[in-house]
C-alpha cells in the first residue's frame, strides 16, 4: 500500500530500513522527509509545465519523481510535459506492480544480496547524482554526505541516524 500511496522510493526504502533496524517512527519520518526535500526545487521547476487548475497540478505532481524529471529535462531549465507525465505514469505502474510482485514472491528469493539486489538502490542514486556534481560545492556536499553515512554505519549509530546525518550534510550543496 505504501508504494501505491507514497510514490517516493527513497523515502519508502529509508522508512522501512529504519523501522526494520529498530529505529523509531520519528527517525523513519525524518529520514523520509530529508530524502524527499529534493522534491521542493524539482516541484518548483515543473510547476509552469503542469499548468491547469490546482487540483490537476496536484494530481500530476504525484508523477514527478527523479527519473520522470530527468527524462523530461531538455536542458536550460525547460521540460517536456508529455514526457514528464508519460514517464511518470509508466514508472508509477511499474513501481506498484513490481512492489506487489516482490511482496508476493519475496519468499522465492532465499538471499537477495546473493543476486546483488542490495546494490540496486545505491547504484540508482549514484547514477542520478553523477551529472549533478559539476560544481565544487555540490561535489563537496556529496562527499561529506557519503563520508558521514559511512562513518555512522561503521559505528553503532542508532537506526536512521546515518540517513538523517548524510541528508542534512548534503543540504550544504544547496545554492543560495
Amino acid at each position: 500500500m505504501l508504494s501505491a500511496t507514497a510514490f517516493a522510493g527513497s523515502a519508502q526504502f529509508a522508512a522501512v530500513f529504519v523501522m526494520g533496524a529498530g529505529g523509531s517512527a520519528a527517525a523513519a519520518v525524518v529520514a523520509a522527509v530529508l530524502l524527499n526535500a529534493r522534491y521542493v526545487p524539482i516541484g518548483l521547476s515543473v510547476a509552469p509545465v503542469l499548468g491547469g487548475a490546482w487540483w490537476r497540478r496536484l494530481l500530476l505532481g504525484q508523477l514527478v519523481v527523479d527519473e520522470s524529471w530527468a527524462i523530461a529535462n531538455r536542458g536550460g531549465g525547460s521540460l517536456d510535459r508529455k514526457r514528464l507525465i508519460g514517464a511518470g505514469v509508466v514508472l508509477y505502474l511499474a513501481w506498484v506492480a513490481s512492489t506487489a510482485v516482490g511482496a508476493l514472491g519475496a519468499s522465492l528469493l532465499a538471499n537477495p544480496k546473493a543476486l546483488g539486489l542490495d546494490a540496486a538502490f545505491p547504484a540508482l542514486f549514484l547514477a542520478l547524482l553523477w551529472p549533478q556534481l559539476r560544481e565544487r560545492r555540490a561535489a563537496a556536499a556529496a562527499v561529506l554526505g557519503a563520508g558521514i553515512a559511512l562513518k555512522c554505519t561503521k559505528t553503532s549509530s542508532p537506526a536512521g541516524l546515518p540517513i538523517i546525518a548524510a541528508a542534512a550534510a548534503c543540504l550544504l550543496g544547496v545554492r543560495r
